[in-house]
């Protein structure tokens, strides 16, 4: 059996719910590799995802784990059987694995929404307004790096296909990355993507009475199944994915009541506009 030397995001996703799954049965990884009849080292290998395993394997182990969810169990044997070589791989090597997980975090992602305090979403960014974000990075990236994940990001944007939610605060929209310009390309651009279909897009004023989420900046991508969601947070290197399901049920409802206050998408236009026109 040949090890995977650095696993996918996905892949220790998969590994991760087949572990969950062991432990609520009350199984140990002896207990499950002899109910499968193989090495106790081959468990261990599964679960950290240094092993693939195939549709059987991943229908008996859950069978063995008492798991009754169908749909569940159908999502992690297209986890398990999925062999996509995405657009991503041309960075392999290039960029951090966590610019190549989030891509493909992207590709089979049901939608996503997104929270955004005190920058624009990455995937509602223009290019000059992305290609400030990254050039602020400590330390500074080479003209190379720069322009890789400015490239990467665009082609993010360009791929995204699924139903997109974004509720953006005033702070992000007023606070300047580049010069006057960027910020008012920015704002047109919001308004162009607003106004297509796809994203739906909410502003909270800073005049609005009683938000105290100002910390609840996240992105919430939405699985095949609820159980497979995924919470994306920013960490110092690289990308957080979250995705517990105490802290999934956390990140809805944190979502729900922040998307509530929010101003309805129509008057959230109307207030992008005005802030365009200051400019």
């Amino acid at each position: 059996m040949v090890k995977r030397r650095e696993p996918t995001a996905r892949q220790m996703r998969l590994a991760t719910e087949l572990r969950r799954l062991r432990e609520a049965a009350g199984l140990t990884s002896r207990q499950a590799a002899s109910l499968l009849g193989v090495a106790p080292a081959q468990i261990t290998h599964i679960e950290s995802a240094l092993a693939g395993v195939s549709e059987q394997r991943v229908r008996r182990l859950t069978s063995h784990y008492a798991c009754t969810d169908a749909e569940f169990v159908d999502a992690l044997v297209a986890m398990a059987t999925d062999r996509t070589r995405g657009w991503w791989e041309e960075y392999r090597g290039l960029l951090p694995t966590s610019f190549l997980d989030l891509a493909e975090l992207d590709h089979h992602a049901a939608f996503q929404r997104d929270v955004a305090i005190l920058y624009v979403p990455g995937l509602l960014q223009t290019e000059d307004y992305a290609r400030c974000v990254f050039s602020s990075r400590i330390p500074q990236l080479t003209a190379e790096e720069l322009e890789l994940r400015v490239s990467h990001r665009l082609t993010r944007q360009k791929r995204a296909i699924f139903p997109h939610d974004v509720v953006i605060h005033e702070a992000a929209l007023r606070i300047r990355v580049g010069d006057r310009a960027i910020a008012l390309a920015q704002l047109v651009h919001l308004l162009d993507v607003s106004e297509a279909g796809r994203i739906t897009l909410r502003v909270i004023p800073f005049d609005l009475d009683g938000f105290s989420r100002a910390s609840s900046t996240m992105t919430y991508v939405g699985g095949p199944v609820p159980k497979l969601d995924t919470v994306v947070r920013d960490a110092p290197h690289g990308a957080l994915f979250i995705h517990s399901e105490a802290q999934l049920q956390a990140y809805r409802t944190r979502f729900l009541k922040v998307e509530a206050v929010a101003l309805e998408p129509d008057r959230s236009r109307d207030f992008i506009r005005r802030l365009a026109k200051e400019l």
